[in-house]
Order: C-alpha cells, then sequence, then structure tokens
C-alpha cells in the first residue's frame, strides 16, 4: 500500500450533480460554486457548455461562469460535448475543460452523438484549440456498461492512452452507471501501470450499489490522489437508466480526516453546501454524512 499524505477533490456537484435535476436558476447555481469554495474545495467543475435542448439544467454556462467571484486558487472547470463548447468555454475563461469519452460504443453514441474514432478526434482538436488551458479526458462506462457485454478495464485504460496520445493533458476513469468494485478498480490500476501513474489518473465514481466510497478508498491505498465527487451525492446520467448519484464529496471528506490525509476541505462547510443543494432542488441529497455529519459531531442521547 502507499496511502497519500493528501488528496485533490473536484467537486462536480454544480455540472454533473445539477445535470439531471430540473434548471436552477444561474444566480442560485453561482451560490452554490462559492459555498463549496468557502468549504476549501479548490478545483471545481462549474458548468456545461451544451445544447441548453439537450441539457436543459446547463442553459446560462457563460452567465454562471462570469457571475462567479473568481479567486486565483480555485480551478473553475467546465464540462464541452465538441469544439464549439469548447469555443465558449475558453470564451469564457475557464481554467480547465473536461471532455468525455465512452468506452461504451452504444453510450458514446448517446451522449455526445459520436463514434469513439470521432469522439478520439474531437478531443485532439479541444487540446489544440485550448492550448495552454488544461484538457482533462473523462473516459465513461470505464467499469462497465448497460449496453454491451462485459468491458475490461483494459478497454478503458487502451482509450484512455489513446486520448492522451491525441494531445489530453490527463485522464479520470468515470464510474458512470455505479458498477465499479473494488476487484474492478485494482485491474483496471493494474493495466495503468499504477505503481507510477497514479498521480496523474483520475477516478469519477458514482454510488449506484453503495460502493463508491469503498472504491475510492481502494484506489486510495494504490496511490490515486484524484477523484471527482459531488456534494450531497447527486448526479447521474440522463442516458444511462437507473445510475446513482456520485459520490458524497463530505462522505470522502470525512473518511480522509480521520485517516490524516489532506485534502483542505472544511467537512461541516461542506454540510452546509448540502442543505442549500437541498434547497436548491427541493428534496433531501441522498449523503448519510450530509444528515448525521461526521464521526466528529457527538449527537446527544438519553439513558
Amino acid at each position: 500500500m502507499s496511502i497519500p499524505s493528501s488528496v485533490v477533490i473536484r467537486d462536480v456537484g454544480p455540472r454533473d450533480g445539477l445535470q439531471p435535476e430540473a434548471p436552477v436558476p444561474v444566480a442560485d447555481r453561482v451560490r452554490l460554486v462559492e459555498a463549496l469554495v468557502d468549504a476549501g474545495v479548490r478545483h471545481v467543475e462549474v458548468a456545461a457548455f451544451v445544447s441548453p435542448r439537450a441539457v436543459p439544467a446547463m442553459a446560462g454556462a457563460a452567465e454562471v461562469v462570469a457571475a462567479i467571484d473568481r479567486r486565483p486558487e480555485v480551478t473553475y472547470a467546465a464540462l464541452v460535448p465538441n469544439v464549439k463548447g469548447a469555443e465558449l468555454a475558453l470564451a469564457a475563461g475557464v481554467d480547465e475543460i473536461t471532455v468525455t469519452v465512452s468506452a461504451s460504443a452504444t453510450y458514446n453514441e448517446r451522449n455526445v452523438r459520436m463514434s469513439i474514432d470521432e469522439s478520439v478526434v474531437v478531443i485532439g482538436e479541444v487540446a489544440a484549440l485550448a492550448g495552454a488551458t488544461r484538457v482533462d479526458a473523462v473516459v465513461s462506462c470505464a467499469f462497465g456498461s448497460p449496453y454491451e457485454p462485459e468491458l475490461g478495464p483494459g478497454d478503458a485504460v487502451a482509450l484512455g492512452e489513446r486520448v492522451s496520445a491525441a494531445g489530453a493533458s490527463r485522464v479520470t476513469y468515470a464510474d458512470t452507471t455505479g458498477m465499479a468494485t473494488p476487484r474492478l478498480v485494482g485491474q483496471l490500476l493494474d493495466a495503468a501501470g499504477a505503481g507510477t501513474t497514479a498521480a496523474d489518473l483520475g477516478l469519477h465514481l458514482h454510488d449506484t450499489r453503495g460502493t463508491a466510497l469503498l472504491n475510492a478508498w481502494v484506489a486510495i491505498e494504490r496511490g490515486v490522489t484524484r477523484f471527482d465527487t459531488a456534494v450531497g451525492g447527486l448526479g447521474g446520467s440522463p442516458f444511462a437508466h437507473g445510475a446513482g448519484g456520485n459520490l458524497a464529496t463530505e462522505a470522502l471528506v470525512a473518511v480522509l480526516d480521520d485517516a490524516g490525509i489532506a485534502t483542505g476541505i472544511d467537512v461541516e462547510r461542506l454540510v452546509l453546501a448540502a442543505a442549500l443543494v437541498e434547497e436548491l432542488v427541493g428534496r433531501p441529497v441522498p449523503s448519510g454524512v450530509a444528515h448525521a455529519g461526521p464521526r466528529t459531531r457527538r449527537t446527544p442521547t438519553s439513558s
């Protein structure tokens, strides 16, 4: 085991968390971004520059970016599906672009209406356009797809190598439908040669089957230091029916705090941000830590 002393968390709640929800006003999406930054989050995916017809909840992406009280120590990222989206994101002034390609051919067609090969070409074009702006290629369905037979971890890693060769700055492997297990996480890290490249590899985990936190811990034990999470555990995919929300940011931070692994994030302030999410979406979030707090919070009991 090679447990790191610190972990970097990119909160994708303002994008992935709100994406499947009824549209939330721009001003409230900005409130959420700033609540996360106030909690110590230093990497936030704030919006997606996609067609508002396809994803109504992400309409007004440029307005969100423009309204944020930008802080120099924070990386503000945005998801784009293609070169046009990248042009809009760069014009808005984002610090990082995320772009997706799926290890599942069917999911890729449904998500971005391109073949895998076409998506790899587009990622190269986005990287060339972005120049010095970092491009993180997210390989979705890295641990399985609802549309194809079993995908091997080597398939996702091979695709990650292709997008790296095309110009992506780094690669994040996504458990889009929550099919990952500790065994599969270990196999992917083995295929990626995680003993030497774990610092460059990120994971984006969903909690459909309740294994996201366990999968994250297995990866941390293997030296992975970069994770996507969403405050409150919201999220999902409109192109994968039944996919659960993301690993909750406050759940991962609470466990890392207990293990002495630094994130720079205040879990109690994250709980407040999760309460804001509940206000914005009009229902309780699925995160247990959002409701109970970390284990350091004492709950009085009667004898």
